[in-house]
């Protein structure tokens, strides 16, 4: 990714907000397990480390805006806007604590991918069902779409998208970084319009992204398998209507926690089509 030149202020994504604490260590010297050096580039507060790549994973301590840092590789986590450039990639450091590389000034180099175990599908309890039936049109995280958390399924617009399993819904959110959900999104937004998660037995989340207006539901509804939950659009980062839909192994759903919804709805017996 090209690294940008131009700093503007960071904005806040879906998470936590950052608090200042005590450093971890850092080294100042490229090393055979360093990849680059960088710098934090932040505007008035500290830039918070975590266990995962992701803000809602927890916080081991917190860099200050200057502090040079040991990149060892890279992962694909929560797209964070930030201080030096937009992006999905998170940094492992030397102690092996993570950062978003969108707040990290360095040369324009390339971190290699970190070596990750996959998260397992756990066997769940439940009848499950697909969300609509239409064809695949792309699939979790891609060669093409590393930071891809779900699946697209082209739906036509209007079409109802229904609760893969019973529930609680736990979120009804507008996620759009700029203008309305009720309106067609495009490429050039970040967010997933108007979009719906329900919490599962066995702490499965589900989540449904880029309908067409405010949801059918609210949070706490419970719902049964099968009850719509709103109907499909192509509101926030969308190029048209069809589905997003991720399945998540835990509450909150972050990067870290998704799973490929193919593989989890192929272990309850469940098969997308193809488009």
């Amino acid at each position: 990714m090209k690294r940008a030149t131009t700093l503007f202020a960071a904005a806040g994504t879906l998470g936590s907000a950052l608090t200042l604490g005590p450093a971890p260590a850092h080294a100042d010297t490229v090393t055979p397990d360093i990849a680059a050096i960088g710098t934090i580039v932040t505007a008035s507060t500290g830039l918070n480390t975590r266990i995962g790549p992701s803000s809602a994973s927890s916080r081991i301590g917190a860099l200050t805006n200057g502090t040079t840092i040991a990149i060892s590789c890279r992962v694909a986590g929560e797209f964070i806007t930030g201080s030096v450039t937009n992006t999905g990639y998170w940094d492992r450091l030397a102690d092996n604590s993570f950062i978003s590389d969108a707040f990290v000034q360095r040369e324009s180099t390339d971190i290699p991918k970190c070596a990750t175990t996959a998260i397992a599908i756990p066997a769940v309890s439940g009848i499950w069902m697909l969300p609509v039936r239409a064809g695949l049109v792309s699939g979790f995280r891609t060669v093409e779409r590393p930071v891809h958390d779900g699946v697209d399924l082209g739906a036509a617009r209007n079409t109802a998208i229904r609760s893969a399993s019973a529930g609680t819904v736990i979120r009804v959110v507008c996620n759009v970084s700029r203008g309305s959900c009720d309106v067609d999104g495009s490429r050039s937004l970040r967010g997933c319009g108007w979009y719906v998660e329900v919490q599962h037995a066995d702490g499965i989340v589900t989540r449904y992204c880029h309908m067409i207006r405010q949801p059918s539901v609210a949070v706490g509804q419970v719902v049964g398998r099968g009850t719509v939950l709103g109907h499909v659009g192509t509101s926030g980062s969308s190029s048209g209507p069809h589905l997003h839909f991720e399945v998540h192994v835990g509450a909150p759903a972050t990067r870290a926690n998704a799973v490929s919804p193919i593989d989890f709805m192929s272990a309850v017996g469940l098969t997308f089509g193809s488009a």
